[in-house]
């Protein structure tokens, strides 16, 4: 079993506060990234193309119902995304899900589709998303910050639901998931290039004496227990 990876911050991000509200202390934010893509599978970027699981895809969300076995949450996000919607349903709540834009991927821009290396090539230099963003192309793109400010928006409304002590799940993307685990502990924007997120892996964020952490990260559903 992956052993739970436990980070700490010495501050409370601004809205977080849990000594404020006893129950939330023991309640979960988990974060499911979906199953595989024909893009996630060759590394092209993907934000606003809406592209189906692969059948490999659909295998990973249903072994993520298996590892989830019905557990009740008081929230289900996800991304409008299909593949997040897809996902949620074949993990067994899509009677449970609500849609939520700001759920929505890193919005790369005119690098929508591109791999990173078809990007370093087109630039004549080494590329770094959260340092170095995208340009505008079918759509204005985003900056780290911009996805950061996203995030903190999803942080908030599953606060709501945390602070009666019920656990809240969300189905979106890889980068945005990182970007939430950067807001959950107040880092920097640029700071959620350090995050790693491979597909259909779930990862938690709680509390730990009152602090934000990371439970755990990246955690593929056959090693996840709660």
């Amino acid at each position: 079993m992956t052993p739970p990876l436990r980070v700490t911050v010495s501050s409370t991000p601004p809205g977080i506060e849990p000594s404020e509200h006893g129950s939330a202390n023991k309640a979960k934010l988990v974060l499911v990234r979906h199953g595989e893509t024909e893009w996630s599978l060759s590394g092209r970027h993907t934000s606003v193309t809406d592209l189906p699981l692969t059948a490999e895809g659909e295998r990973e969300a249903t072994a993520i119902r298996d590892a989830f076995q019905g557990r009740p949450f008081g929230l289900v996000l996800s991304s409008p995304r299909r593949r997040a919607i897809h996902t949620a349903e074949l993990a067994g709540y899509g009677d449970q899900v609500q849609v939520d834009e700001n759920l929505a991927e890193f919005d790369y821009g005119a690098y929508e589709g591109l791999t990173t290396p078809d990007i370093i090539v087109q630039r004549g230099l080494s590329w770094n998303l959260w340092r170095n963003g995208v340009p505008a192309g079918a759509t204005p793109g985003e900056s780290a910050a911009d996805v950061q400010q996203r995030a903190k928006r999803v942080i908030a409304r599953a606060l709501e639901t945390m602070w009666r002590g019920e656990d809240v799940v969300a189905f979106a993307h890889g980068h945005f998931l990182r970007a939430m685990a950067a807001a959950w502990l107040g880092l920097r924007p640029v700071d959620a290039q350090a995050f790693s997120l491979s597909t259909a892996t779930v990862s938690v964020l709680g509390f730990e004496h009152a602090q934000p952490v990371v439970v755990r990260w990246n955690t593929p559903p056959g090693g996840f227990q709660f």
